[in-house]
């Protein structure tokens, strides 16, 4: 088995028309927006939205410009791959998603781009180069 890229990324294969690939997050946020979520749904990721808003410090709180396509065009955060307890509870997501047909891949690299955020479990960066492919790439 190969060991784990230091930084790990839950995005969709497809960019998002502003040239980034949404991740696990906005893809979730985005069903619940549309109101494609049943009751159940709702409530899971609600619920997991909650307990990442607990456990994961959001890195706007820290600096508001960190994700401003002016200042940091095309800023995407990645989990650090010692962040194993945030990555476990990623899974529901990914079977919301699968539920609904919307595709989302794991992305692993060891060069996320130009880091403009971190704290312990996390980074923000603004991709440098090509984007890293699938997990192991």
């Amino acid at each position: 088995m190969t060991p784990s890229l230091p930084y790990v990324r839950f995005q969709s294969p497809a960019r998002h028309p502003r040239g980034h690939h949404p991740g696990v997050f906005a893809l979730a946020n985005t069903l619940a927006r549309e109101g494609r979520l049943s009751a159940d749904e709702h409530l899971l990721w609600r619920a997991s939205n909650d307990w990442y808003d607990a456990n994961y410090p959001n890195p706007s709180d820290t600096d508001p410009s960190v994700y401003d396509p002016d200042v940091n065009p095309g800023a995407v955060a990645w989990f650090r791959s010692t962040a194993g307890h945030l990555i476990a509870r990623v899974d529901g997501y990914l079977a919301l998603l699968a539920a609904h047909g919307v595709p989302c891949v794991r992305v692993e690299t060891s060069d996320p781009g130009r880091i403009v955020y971190e704290d312990r479990f996390q980074v923000v960066a603004v991709p440098t180069g090509p984007p890293p492919g699938p997990a192991g790439r």
